[in-house]
């Protein structure tokens, strides 16, 4: 499972990767928020960053995440990892369409908005 992971944040581009900002510019320091809190995105249940209190080992470790991949590269793995890895555990964060057991309440929304994405893209292009 971990090299599977690893393969989702890794270095190689594919065809069609390419994902043009969805909001204005990001703010990496609303975006570390977002990355780490509970109501966010959560991304440290299974992702381990720098200077993270805590941090799950799931998913690959983050740090220099912005320094193997641009902006973009990380914006489309972030707003929607299933394009590149069907099988993917870790949820498509700006996808509404063809999801399966999203509660009712849920349903049509985002996990997170278009901001919240670009701000975690901004945080994570900054890990170097």
């Amino acid at each position: 499972m971990a090299g599977v992971a690893l393969a989702a944040f890794g270095c190689a581009a594919l065809p069609g990767d390419s994902q043009a900002p969805l909001a204005a510019s990001g703010d990496p320091a609303r975006g570390r928020e977002v990355f780490v809190s509970r109501e966010g995105g959560h991304c440290v249940l299974c992702h381990a960053v720098p200077g993270a209190a805590a941090a799950g080992n799931v998913g690959p470790p983050l740090a220099g995440v912005g320094a193997r991949l641009d902006p973009a590269q990380i914006r489309f793995r972030v707003a929607d990892i299933t394009r590149l890895h069907p099988d993917a555990v870790m949820p498509a964060f700006h996808r509404t369409d063809g999801l399966s057991r999203v509660a009712p309440a849920a349903k049509g929304k985002p996990v997170l908005t278009a901001q919240q994405v670009e701000d975690v893209v901004a945080y994570l292009s900054g890990l170097r």
